[in-house]
């Protein structure tokens, strides 16, 4: 728990950090470059300061060093710049003694049995642990359980002698990324800081306001754990209500999207979410999960978070038993029918395949006998996926291509699609995402 100092004036550790992040030598180490430690990196560097990126992945390694982007969203320009300007990526964990700042951002999965899959943090703590030194702060921002910083990092460090809150500075600051969003950016969200010690939390903050405009102290790292799952939890559990309204809504022949938009005029006591054919990213249907686990340890089931993790994983299969319908109704059978996916990544304008709803409604299409490719601008080749497989790459929905599909089914609603050529020239079209508004004879809502 958090530990208040009584001292007047801050330990001499302390004041040496504080002295080189005003200083702007304070060189800040990144420990997973994806979609939140590439975002921290640039910004890091555009305020000024040295980054030094670490990585498992050779050729994303090698791709940062080159100044090429691995992430359509961000422009390559952007990590050009930064490689010029002295950034560098390496897979050698022992430089980690280079750096004043260690910021953890590597992926908390669920196990096959959806509980909480901490073997990068872990492998990565054993990874750096050996070449930590005094004066160091280390913060994580990967999602996880309240108590993760303290029960799972805090013996790494404690390990090695060092006093935490004294010579070492532990935070947890999780991270808040809208990969795609052009409204926010790194610097313009809030940040979340919660430090094992007062000292810890004041280093934080001092390292995270020099590149975000607002910082959020809270008095803990677990507050500022269950902070994030609270977030995630609050969207999860409104988007399987709009969900379930969905179906409800489409038994009663109503137009969801209709209720929603007339339902938002109301200025208050109301948040617009909308339905999909699931829930997807790296956080809302996994997060979730991680305090359903960490509850049981109190004694407490999470009835309400489950069940609406539990309508969100069935949205797929009610997906697909509306594509069957519809083509029945067209006298043709979902077994042999060629159907195009139209967008696989999670949300709309990204590259991002995790936890991708859209995969599912493939294999459960591709289970039943139907002959599944898939169309998507940011997505050329199906990428390699731990539990999903397709020998497939991307398919230009061209009027001649549309026609020659039984069905094609809007998935992802990304930007760069021609919505009218779609409409015009497809047989059937079954839109998950709320496209096509207008009653149409080749429209289906699912």
């Amino acid at each position: 728990m958090n530990e208040h100092s009584t001292s007047q004036s801050p330990a001499p550790a302390v004041a040496k950090f504080m002295d080189l992040v005003e200083q702007r030598k304070a060189r800040i180490g990144i420990l997973g470059l994806g979609y939140v430690g590439i975002p921290l990196a640039l910004r890091f560097h555009e305020v000024g300061y040295p980054v030094l990126g670490f990585d498992i992945d050779d050729q994303r390694i090698a791709d940062l060093n080159a100044g090429e982007s691995p992430i359509k969203h961000i422009p390559s320009k952007d990590i050009a710049a930064m490689a010029a300007g002295g950034f560098e990526a390496t897979s050698d964990f022992s430089r980690i003694g280079e750096v004043e700042a260690i910021i953890i951002c590597v992926p908390t999965p669920l196990s096959r049995h959806r509980e909480p899959d901490l073997s990068y943090i872990v492998e990565t703590m054993k990874a750096i642990t050996p070449h930590l030194r005094a004066g160091q702060m280390l913060s994580l921002e990967s999602t996880t359980w309240p108590g993760t910083t303290e029960e799972v990092l805090r013996p790494f460090i404690d390990g090695r002698g060092f006093t935490i809150g004294d010579d070492f500075f532990l935070v947890y600051s999780p991270e808040r990324e809208d990969p795609g969003n052009p409204n926010f950016s790194t610097h313009s969200i809030p940040k979340v800081v919660g430090g094992s010690t007062a000292a810890c939390r004041q280093v934080g903050e001092r390292l995270y306001s020099v590149a975000v405009d607002k910082i959020v102290p809270v008095s803990s790292t677990q507050a500022a754990e269950l902070t994030k799952l609270l977030e995630n939890i609050h969207r999860a559990v409104n988007i399987g209500l709009v969900n379930e309204m969905k179906i409800i809504a489409d038994k009663m022949d109503i137009d969801i999207f209709e209720v929603i938009d007339a339902a938002k005029t109301k200025p208050f006591g109301f948040t617009a979410y909308y339905p999909g054919p699931g829930l997807g990213g790296h956080c809302i249907p996994i997060d979730p999960f991680y305090l359903t686990w960490k509850a049981k340890e109190y004694g407490v089931s999470t009835h309400f978070i489950e069940l609406a993790g539990e309508i969100n994983r069935d949205m797929p299969q009610w997906v697909v038993a509306k594509i069957a319908d519809a083509l029945n109704d067209r006298q043709k059978s979902l077994k042999g029918s060629r159907i195009l996916a139209l967008g696989i990544a999670y949300k709309r304008d990204v590259d991002d395949m995790r936890e991708s709803p859209s995969v599912l409604v493939m294999e459960l299409l591709r289970d039943r006998g139907a002959i599944v490719e898939y169309s998507d601008p940011n997505v050329p080749i199906f990428p390699r996926m731990r539990e999903h497989k397709f020998e497939l790459s991307s398919i230009d929905p061209t009027p001649e291509v549309l026609e020659s599909y039984d069905a094609a089914i809007l998935l992802t609603d990304h930007s760069d699609f021609d919505y009218a050529t779609i409409l015009k020239h497809s047989n059937l079209v079954v839109d998950t995402r709320g496209k096509y508004r207008e009653e149409h004879p080749n429209v289906i809502k699912a």
